[in-house]
């Protein structure tokens, strides 16, 4: 059998985004035949149905997970050349061409100066200083260096710059989460990109239709899109984000949350103590 020369990955650790990864995989079954998923999952055995899908067991490392999406990245290029990110929370509404090409580098839907991205004053009291800090240990240019929306974003290895970027955001998203600031993907994919010599390039159109709930929500408000059209992939996003649970299992699950947060934090202030950090 041929599959085509990228792959679609994701992370999905905990039940709730297991649970999108498999209304994910369902759609590249269905719209993208022969392309395979990766999903790096706290629970692999969940996704031995899908012919499709290579499950990875993971445990997340960054404070809150978000930058664990750099380790999705790394096991798809492992198997790729080049690997197409999407949150698991996505959708995929229409065919998938097998003949998509993307330059080397990062190929992202949105994006635009990280200066300007984070230009409210409460990012720039928080941001502004760590990016300052940055721009001259890691001798890059912000006002050349790119931001991009983190939900969906392709990655293309060039040389091995993605090698050098992977590391990088690892590096500077400790940075940041020392300072409590522990989403903001896009920008520290931004710095590390710049810092790496890998190229940001933002696409002029869409490959596919595609929905994630807040990017739907802003299309409708410009009249894009009718809610109506899409009531009933809201309705199942819902179901999946707030199911129905008891007090007892949403006070459990609060006290679990807060005690491993505590631990992945208590854990990086150890780790980042014992590295000579970006130097």
């Amino acid at each position: 059998m041929k599959y085509n020369n990228f792959c679609f990955c994701t992370l999905a650790t905990g039940t709730r985004y297991r649970n999108h990864a498999k209304m994910l995989a369902d759609d590249i079954q269905k719209h993208s035949h022969n392309t395979q998923f990766i999903i790096l999952t706290d629970k692999p055995a969940e996704f031995k149905q899908y012919s499709h899908v290579q499950a990875f067991y993971h445990r997340l490392q960054s404070v809150k997970g978000y930058h664990d999406k750099r380790f999705v990245l790394q096991k798809a290029l492992e198997l790729y050349d080049t690997c197409i990110f999407l949150d698991s929370d996505v959708r995929i509404l229409s065919t998938v061409s097998a003949d998509m090409e993307f330059l080397p580098g990062i190929t992202a839907r949105a994006g635009c100066n990280i200066l300007k991205h984070n230009n409210s004053d409460q990012l720039k009291q928080k941001k502004l200083p760590l990016f300052l800090e940055l721009s001259q240990k890691l001798s890059i240019d912000l006002e050349n260096t790119g931001w991009l929306h983190e939900f969906m974003f392709t990655l293309k290895k060039d040389h091995g710059k993605e090698i050098e970027f992977l590391k990088l955001w690892g590096e500077i998203s400790k940075v940041f989460e020392l300072q409590g600031i522990y989403n903001g993907e896009g920008s520290i994919i931004g710095l590390a990109s710049a810092a790496s010599g890998l190229t940001i390039r933002y696409d002029s159109h869409d490959r596919f239709l595609f929905f994630k709930d807040i990017i739907e929500k802003v299309r409708i408000q410009k009249c894009q899109s009718q809610a109506n059209e899409k009531q009933h992939l809201f309705d199942i996003h819902r179901s999946i984000e707030y199911p129905q649970r008891s007090v007892w299992e949403k006070g459990t699950d609060k006290l679990i949350k807060k005690t491993v947060f505590m631990y992945r934090l208590l854990r990086l202030k150890f780790i980042t103590s014992q590295e000579d950090f970006l130097n």
